[in-house]
């Protein structure tokens, strides 16, 4: 048996869903595929993508993150193969995806049915390994899928759409560490609390607003929210001079709205570009980013 979990691309709300506001996210698929066997030899982590096998106490990020999981579900001695479909650090929520797809393979392995709230407690341990404080939506679109609203104080809300929701998505190239990037808005916020605060205030309003768009097929009201969404997120610090360029560019070449996605400081731009989207990858081929269309959400 093979055990599977999502990728994710956060449409609108980065960062100020970390402080309590709303952030609509949708799933994003293949994510990640899990298989696990006993090993007598210990527990081992085998990456296929990146040729790589992963302990626990090795020192590494993930040999620490399998032997929480390991731990937390009382497994021991067992070999977790796992083939994932997302760049690591593309804010494409590569880490959730590993953590649940892991779980459900063990559950797999031991013949244990794992209903949704004991699978997200698993990979929300696996996830605070590598982010210190997520938000949560990584690993809740993760495990569940869909289109939705995520609130950390309310959890998932589903949100119908019209049909499937094509992105183009093309990876900046650059790589910044999510904790890093969490841990400077926080300083941001505490040197300027009130400012900070009604900015996360905009980006949930902007995220609800967005959802009302979505689930009406108002692609140019959603647009204009990502766009909204994206200056916002520049004041917060988190965009970069090549994540600006790659949303002019898309906007440009016909883009309703183009935007980060994911923590910033680089990783990954999406763009809702509907009957311009081979426009938007040919202008994003010029600055040297291969892109590609995705559909989301399902």
């Amino acid at each position: 048996m093979t055990a599977s979990a999502h990728g994710k691309v956060i449409l609108l709300g980065e960062h100020a869903v970390v402080f309590g506001a709303d952030a609509l996210a949708a799933s994003l698929s293949p994510g990640a595929e899990c298989e696990a066997r006993p090993s007598p030899g210990g527990s081992v982590l085998e990456v296929a993508p990146w040729g790589s096998s992963f302990r626990p106490g090795d020192g590494s990020e993930l040999g620490h993150a399998v032997g929480v999981l390991c731990a937390a579900m009382g497994v021991e001695d067992v070999a977790l193969a796992l083939t994932l479909h997302l760049p690591g650090g593309g804010g494409l929520g590569s880490s959730a995806a590993m953590g649940v797809a892991c779980a459900r393979a063990l559950a797999e392995m031991t013949g244990r049915a794992l209903g949704d709230d004991d699978l997200l407690g698993y990979a929300l341990g696996w996830e605070r390994v590598f982010h210190g404080n997520p938000s949560g939506v990584d690993h809740t679109l993760a495990a569940l899928g869909g289109v939705g609203l995520y609130n950390r104080a309310s959890g998932f809300r589903r949100v119908p759409t019209r049909g499937a929701v094509r992105l183009c998505l093309g990876d900046s190239g650059e790589r910044a560490s999510t904790r890093a990037m969490v841990e400077g808005v926080a300083r941001l916020r505490a040197r300027r609390p009130e400012a900070t605060d009604r900015t996360f205030e905009a980006i949930g309003v902007v995220a609800r607003n967005g959802a009302v768009a979505l689930e009406t097929g108002d692609a140019k009201g959603l647009g204009d929210f990502m766009n909204l969404n994206q200056n916002l997120l520049s004041t917060l610090l988190v965009s970069t001079e090549r994540l600006e360029d790659l949303c002019a560019a898309a906007r440009d070449a016909g883009a309703l709205g183009a935007k980060l996605t994911g923590a910033g400081g680089g990783g990954c731009v999406i763009a809702l570009a509907p009957g311009h989207e081979d426009a938007v990858l040919a202008k994003w081929a010029t600055l040297g980013v291969e892109g590609r269309v995705v559909e989301v959400g399902r």
